[in-house]
């Protein structure tokens, strides 16, 4: 079966030019079906590295076909960011109208289909671990091609090659304070390294420290030589940082006294959030749709919460199903965390044992609605902070703010785009939120990693202003 032609409308991102099949032909292509949310399409780019890196000098091409599942993943710019964030050396085709995902007969991501040096489809998969089997189908389509005298001499050159930004942060996805609200701990997540910044003011901030040498890597030992891989999470405990090193998929801890970072436990599954109490830290495993719980005097890892299946049921810990938590706040003797993929605010009681959904009724339900709990909507939300009765909400993909009300059960929004929170700013001119990822309340100020925006704001609960923290590196004389 010949591969069906892509749209002649469809935009193309990270290329030269629209691609059709005429001009990819003498070419063995795979296409990779993807959206950007998807914790198993963002597992699965290692791989297509690998494969691209392989078979650089060959007539070998990954197309990425962008299908988004959210509202917000439709957006152009939104999705050109996830292209840098994750990296991406390959072109990537919009098809939010799910046109080309239909003509090739697609129902999961991530779905990968080969098509030959002739245009041919000769052969589709789904899921991760597909490394091999890519692999060796690739080679073998290359020998054929060649051996029939239908291959290319060599592979197109249509990248795009973008210069990457020069921000002082890049892609910032967790945030942290110390007990005293006198450092704020960056996770700096497309830089590799963690920062501690110590306050000036509430609004300015010194870096002090940069933890992690830049380059991607799993090394232990001194903060200028010590490597990360897309680190999230972050929680200070006792003069110490304890990270979610996502794409290493391990928990780190930093000494920051003695200025040295050691691996707590490694094979995890993209642990993306974390949170303590009681001498334990429970962790938002995003990849494997769980949560677990780390004792950090046994170092005993277990399994806290979740069945391992993605989707949205309740009741006893381990058989309910969780949705990639990505965000995670404990208060007193409750956990509350975020399961990204199904746009819920969800609740353990740690003295009955019992999991509850608060906002969220599916993996497909999503939105932005105000409102009763029953009522309101998210749009896949990745970073929370909880008080006793107030749960407050990076709602992320609607790229606003929201406040949980627990007592009276309401969902309410802080700050969003539009005229109606443009409080201090008669112009509107501020800059709205990008993806914001994380959130972190001291006294009257909410502190946010705004993502896709590079920045850390600052959110004043009194006058409802907006602002940005200045981050300035360490001056040659500081006064504490």
């Amino acid at each position: 079966m010949y591969a069906p032609e892509f749209p002649k409308t469809a935009i193309w991102l990270n290329s030269k030019k629209p691609l059709n099949l005429s001009l990819l032909k003498g070419q063995v292509c795979l296409l990779d079906f993807w959206t950007y949310c998807c914790i198993n399409c963002i597992h699965v780019f290692p791989d297509l590295e690998y494969l691209e890196n392989k078979y650089k000098n060959d007539p070998f091409l990954v197309i990425g076909v962008h299908t988004a599942k959210f509202f917000n993943e439709r957006n152009i710019e939104n999705i050109e960011s996830a292209i840098e964030r994750y990296g991406l050396k390959h072109p990537v085709i919009v098809d939010n109208n799910h046109i080309i995902w239909e003509s090739y007969g697609i129902s999961a991501w991530p779905s990968f289909v080969l098509i030959d040096s002739q245009g041919r489809i000769r052969g589709s998969v789904s899921g991760e671990g597909r490394r091999l089997q890519l692999d060796i189908a690739i080679r073998e389509l290359l020998e054929e091609g060649k051996k029939e005298g239908t291959l290319a001499q060599k592979p197109l050159d249509v990248v795009e090659k973008k210069i990457p930004r020069a921000t002082t942060l890049s892609f910032p996805g967790k945030i942290a304070l110390d007990h005293r609200g006198e450092r704020i701990f960056i996770s700096d997540s497309n830089h590799n390294r963690i920062l501690v910044c110590h306050f000036h003011t509430p609004f300015e901030a010194h870096i002090i420290e940069s933890i992690g040498s830049g380059e991607e890597g799993a090394e232990d030992g001194s903060f200028n030589k010590v490597s990360f891989r897309y680190p999230q999470g972050i929680h200070f405990l006792n003069e110490f940082l304890y990270v979610c090193d996502t794409d290493n998929h391990s928990l780190r801890r930093i000494d920051l006294k003695e200025k040295i970072v050691q691996t707590e436990i490694k094979d995890l599954n993209s642990p993306w959030d974390l949170d303590y109490a009681d001498g334990y830290l429970y962790l938002a495993m995003a990849g494997s749709h769980q949560i677990f719980s780390y004792q950090i005097a046994t170092r005993d890892l277990k399994l806290f919460a979740g069945s391992g299946i993605e989707g949205l049921f309740d009741g006893d810990l381990l058989s309910a199903q969780l949705a990639q938590p990505s965000g995670i706040s404990i208060f007193e003797n409750r956990i509350y965390f975020l399961d990204s993929e199904s746009s819920a605010l969800r609740e353990i009681d740690l003295n009955s044992g019992e999991l509850t959904t608060l906002i969220g009724k599916g993996l497909f339900d999503f939105g932005f609605q105000d409102g009763d709990f029953s009522v309101a909507l998210l749009q896949h939300p990745v970073g929370l902070f909880a008080t006793k009765d107030k749960i407050f909400i990076a709602d992320t993909y609607n790229h606003a703010l929201r406040l949980a009300d627990l007592k009276n059960r309401r969902l309410s929004t802080l700050f969003r785009l539009g005229e109606e929170f443009c409080f201090g700013d008669k112009s509107c001119e501020i800059l709205p939120l990008h993806e914001p990822n994380d959130i972190y309340l001291i006294e009257k100020f909410l502190y946010l990693a705004d993502t896709n925006n590079h920045l850390i704001r600052i959110f004043d609960l009194e006058s409802r202003e907006l602002k940005i923290l200045n981050l300035t590196d360490i001056p040659k004389t500081v006064f504490f």
